[in-house]
């Protein structure tokens, strides 16, 4: 059975995207496809618990999945997303500072499987 998204409230997705911290782990998200939350902490400069009080709006907005595996969390842009939402995250992303987002690098340094198809197909 698969879970599907209720309609996405334009409040909801632009009250995610009114923080900066925010839009700089989507784009991560969008660029580098799934990441462990302890790159995330890396990149971004901040605390642990600074981050993940992001991560919570994000995840409350349907916006991010998680996956455990043993003691990392990686976080991923939610496969379900809206299409009109996926293009303005798409649309964001794009907008970002070209030297914000390390490409090629996957969590902690090791490409992820889904960032080398993306290299790979580049």
């Amino acid at each position: 059975m698969t879970h599907t998204l209720p309609a996405m409230e334009t409040e909801t997705l632009f009250h995610a995207l009114s923080d900066a911290t925010r839009r700089e782990i989507l784009a991560q998200l969008i660029q580098r496809g799934e990441c462990c939350v302890c790159h995330l902490y890396e990149t971004l400069d901040m605390s642990q618990p600074k981050v993940s009080r992001h991560l919570a709006v994000l995840r409350e907005a349907d916006l991010v999945q998680t996956r455990r595996e043993g003691l990392w969390v990686h976080y991923s842009l939610n496969p379900e997303l809206p299409e009109w939402v996926r293009a303005v995250l798409e649309g964001m992303a794009r907008g970002q500072k070209p030297d914000s987002v390390k490409r090629g690098a996957g969590c902690c340094g090791v490409p992820s499987s889904k960032t080398q198809r993306r290299i790979s197909h580049a």
